[in-house]
């Protein structure tokens, strides 16, 4: 019940990336041999499964060893792109640290960060978003849906007021590539991070579309490391050509069964929401729809999370936040920029489901919530 910090492997991607680290095992970049141009052919074939998934084109998909590096990529390259004027990026005060952590860095360099807030629901005003644009504006950067609570922003209307403003749009998407649909042309999106674990696939491989708003603008996108000419020059480094087929065949996967299973798991998650609350009194949903269908958020009427999570940890595996702020012990940034108090904050679990979710695991995760809660 922990799918939103990480996915299993599915079977079908492990099974494509053995050859690769064995048999098939040459270097994308090495084309004087048979080794190095099947390794690049099966690096394309993946990158064209990998743009399919979200409506890009090849050219458009740069592999990084995750969405951390693409959002740094993503933001850095942004920002460096304008290396003589002010510059301004709106953003929202429930990001991912990954976008926040490297905001606070861009602060550092002179860059100006607006934080938007967000209602009790996780949503944010579109009019005070709008009202934040400033004549050196040059980004705002909004994930497509929250990794704590599931809340899906209004992306198509953030990417209009961006465009209307000749702003760009960039998107962390890394919760919601392979859950729902994802479509950066409709969507409006410029540029966007996603990653190949949160969607079934390999950790350690990720990417970021670098889409045709960046181009028309004619903007120098600078890369953040150096040592090579890899990825069109975007992203120096021996390409991790098992994890990138990997991530193409789970991209393929999702592609394939992303309408029925987003079906099921929603099915699952409301009948799991229902369960508790008809089990547990007083007990609440964070977070308003539209939401990721497989994402309940919930907070106990009394106990602490971390103990009953702990008390449940051979049998239950969820969290009370997302897996990079469970390193840490402060309340989730989310919950406190949605008016949760740290008490309230302290009797929060996330749940997460996934492809291999049953009924039977539903059952078992009241029953034992339920138990745990009761008891206390």
């Amino acid at each position: 019940m922990d799918y939103n910090a990480t996915t299993p492997c599915d079977p079908r991607v492990v099974e494509v990336m053995l050859p690769l680290f064995t048999q098939e095992f040459g270097n994308a970049a090495s084309r004087d041999h048979l080794y190095g141009w099947q390794a690049h052919e099966q690096v394309e074939d993946a990158r064209q499964q990998v743009a399919k998934l979200i409506g890009a084109n090849t050219q458009q998909i740069v592999f990084t060893s995750g969405a951390t590096e693409a959002i740094n990529l993503g933001l850095k390259g942004i920002v460096e792109a304008f290396p003589h004027q002010p510059k301004h990026i709106i953003t929202c005060k429930t990001e991912h640290s990954a976008v926040l952590d490297t905001c606070d860095y861009l602060t550092s360099k002179g860059v100006e960060i607006s934080y938007l807030d967000v209602n009790d629901d996780g949503k944010i005003d579109l009019a005070v978003l709008e009202s934040e644009i400033r004549t050196h504006t040059i980004c705002i950067a909004l994930m497509y849906a929250n990794n704590e609570t599931g809340v899906i922003h209004p992306v198509q209307a953030i990417s209009s007021i961006a465009h209307k403003h000749g702003i760009l749009f960039f998107c962390d998407a890394t919760q919601a590539v392979g859950k729902i649909p994802v479509d950066v042309l409709k969507d409006g999106i410029d540029i966007m991070a996603f990653s190949a674990h949160k969607l079934y696939g390999p950790k350690g491989i990720g990417a970021l579309f670098i889409g045709n708003g960046v181009k028309e603008k004619n903007l120098p996108f600078i890369p953040q490391q150096h040592g090579g000419h890899h990825e069109g020059g975007m992203r120096s480094g021996t390409l991790n050509t098992p994890g990138i087929v990997g991530f193409g065949k789970a991209a393929a996967l999702c592609a394939m069964l992303m309408e029925t299973e987003s079906q099921q798991l929603r099915l699952l998650r409301d009948q799991l929401e229902n369960e508790l609350k008809a089990n547990i009194p007083g007990l609440q949903i964070n977070g308003a729809e539209p939401r990721l269908p497989h994402v309940s958020n919930i907070t106990l009427p009394h106990g602490h999370a971390e103990q009953i999570l702990l008390s449940l940890s051979q049998q239950l595996a969820a969290s009370r936040s997302s897996a990079c702020k469970g390193l840490l012990q402060a309340p989730s940034h989310v919950l406190t920029a949605m008016g949760i108090t740290g008490e309230q904050a302290a009797r929060v679990i996330r749940l997460s489901l996934g492809r291999f979710t049953t009924q039977a695991d539903i059952l078992q995760v009241v029953a034992l919530l339920t138990n745990a809660v009761i008891c206390k």
